[in-house]
């Protein structure tokens, strides 16, 4: 995994991460962003090309620069299929490598007792930031602070998967999705957590913005909720507890219970 924001204390910053995610190498370099640039090559030269996983790695790099905008969406591989002009089959295969060499991960809806009509698709992510920041293209029309909000729900998943892993292993990472369009980022269930958490790239709670938490709430009142935001205060509204982000993150530690 990534670096935890526990792990790297006061050299935590949080719109570094978002930038450049939070890879140990990436972390550690005086040149990061040609670390993270380096990191994409090696990947490429050692464990797809050298390996042989691929026959035609100029399309696995266009496929990869597609894949990020999907990073932190529902995943329609029959619209990737075609923007890529690759078959399903191919593509099949080049989600399945991702996955195998742990570069990106697929989050399944939370169907558990579903009162609802969900969605079928699992999001998409990149296992860190910096290596989504670095896939993604940009250009001379792009603002410089597009795509900050999938960078941000990106980070806080890795940290969500590191929190499970090294300390509460027999819990499993969802989303939640409704066929009328609730949607909460990240539901956390498994022996002693159910946590709904919803992160947002704004400085400011808006109603309308905690309302999928409290539908979630509505269908599984045992779930404790979450809503991260830019902002600085913690504050209660409408029975969801409201964080600030880099706080959650720097106070997230395994093994604890949700900060």
């Amino acid at each position: 995994h990534p670096f935890l924001a526990a792990e790297l204390g006061p050299a935590f910053s949080l719109d570094r991460a978002l930038r450049l995610g939070t890879l140990p190498l990436v972390s550690s370099s005086a040149n990061p962003e040609d670390t993270l640039r380096s990191y994409i090559q090696l990947y490429l030269d050692q464990e797809v090309k050298t390996e042989g996983l691929v026959r035609n790695l100029d399309q696995f790099v266009r496929f990869l620069e597609v894949m990020s905008f999907s990073h932190a969406n529902s995943l329609n591989l029959s619209e990737i299929g075609r923007e890529c002009q690759v078959k399903r089959s191919t593509l099949d295969s080049y989600v399945a490598i991702l996955e195998d060499l742990l570069i990106a991960c697929r989050l399944p809806v939370f169907s558990k007792r579903a009162k609802r009509a969900l969605v079928a698709h699992a999001k998409f992510y990149y296992f860190d930031a910096g290596v989504f920041r670095s896939l993604r293209p940009a250009g001379p029309l792009d603002r410089p602070e597009e795509g900050d909000g999938q960078a941000l729900e990106g980070l806080l998943l890795q940290h969500l998967r590191a929190w499970i892993d090294y300390g509460s292993p027999d819990a499993r990472l969802h989303y939640w999705r409704t066929q009328g369009g609730a949607e909460v980022d990240f539901v956390l269930y498994g022996a002693t957590v159910f946590a709904a958490v919803e992160v947002k790239n704004t400085a400011v709670i808006r109603d309308a913005e905690l309302r999928s938490l409290r539908s979630f709430h509505a269908d599984y009142p045992e779930a404790e909720l979450f809503f991260l935001y830019r902002g600085k205060e913690v504050l209660l509204r409408h029975g969801v507890l409201c964080v600030p982000v880099e706080r959650f993150l720097r106070k997230l530690i395994p093994g604890k219970p949700l900060p």
